[in-house]
């Protein structure tokens, strides 16, 4: 296992691909998440993560969809840009509006 100088584990990222063969292996094994998980060097609320959004983007159970996630994320940093736009035009305004007089 990595690890830190604090003794966490450092970020990793997984394809799409990769979580979905997890979910599938956890839904078609005799062992549990957690033994899944420990086999796969995996944390446990990875793996219970994983397969509850695989039931939500299946409709099984109640949430946003990864797309819709991804729909959220991308607008709320277009609603930031768009703040600071906002922002400088405003001061942009403010500061010709002292030079004109």
């Amino acid at each position: 296992m990595e690890s830190t100088e604090q003794g966490r584990r450092t970020r990793r990222s997984f394809t799409e691909q990769y979580k979905a063969e997890v979910v599938t292996l956890c839904r078609s094994s005799e062992k549990s998440m957690s033994e899944i998980a420990r086999d796969l060097d995996l944390t446990e609320s990875s793996v219970r993560r994983w397969a509850s959004q695989a039931e939500i983007d299946a409709g099984q159970r109640e949430g946003l969809t990864t797309s819709e996630r991804e729909e959220l994320v991308r607008l709320r940093k277009e609603n930031r840009v768009l703040r600071e736009e906002r922002d400088i035009l405003k001061r942009a305004t403010a500061f010709f509006a002292r030079e004109t007089r």
